[in-house]
């Protein structure tokens, strides 16, 4: 017996299939890896350039906000019929905001980058018209004025009637300013607020 002689058995490799399996899922993660990164980043860029939208379409309600907070304190009786030279609708639309009835009244404006932006104010009554004219049948979204103070037993916006409300002083009303804006690749944003001034 020669203990150092080398078998004479052929060996039989398993390494080089296992190394070339392992090789193989390496590349599909890779792959799906890559492809993940590259959803991330679409998204990440999609959100960011929503958020940058917003702020431009901002601009349009703090147009109309002006317009509306100028008008209010220097001549309210013009906001009992529409303005569509300043994007005023005296009344209510209750229509889809994607609609053209919605948007009926609207005006555009430009950004300093050449944005357009379009918005629109609607009085939420339902028709033109002083809201207390006893000669027409108005109504409208009112609030009661903030009275907790002097110690009122009428919960605030509730009425001490059952026919007709009856408003501790002048009540606000309630007026909807939209703004939208359309982006490049088919990117749209639309911004809304509710604005109350003292009847």
């Amino acid at each position: 017996m020669h203990p150092n002689k080398p078998a004479t058995g052929r060996a039989k490799g398993i390494a080089l299939p296992v190394t070339l399996m392992i090789l193989a899922l390496m590349l599909i993660g890779s792959v799906y890896l890559l492809k993940s990164v590259h959803s991330t980043g679409l998204t990440t860029g999609n959100l960011a350039y929503d958020a940058t939208l917003s702020r431009e379409a901002d601009l349009g309600l703090h147009a109309a906000f002006d317009w509306l907070n100028t008008t209010a304190a220097a001549n309210k009786p013009l906001l009992n019929t529409s303005n569509a030279a300043n994007g005023y609708v005296a009344t209510l639309n209750s229509s889809d905001l994607r609609g053209s009835a919605f948007w009926a009244g609207s005006k555009t404006i430009t950004d300093s980058d050449g944005t357009s932006i379009e918005y629109v104010i609607h009085r939420m009554c339902s028709r033109e018209g002083a809201y207390n004219d006893p000669t027409i049948s108005i109504q409208c979204v009112q609030t009661s004025p903030n009275t907790s103070a002097n110690g009122n037993a009428v919960q605030l916006g509730y009425s001490t009637t059952t026919k007709a409300p009856v408003y501790n002083g002048t009540p606000r009303l309630h007026y909807t300013v939209t703004a939208r804006i359309a982006g490049a690749r088919g990117a749209s944003v639309t911004n809304q607020m509710i604005v109350l001034i003292g009847a």
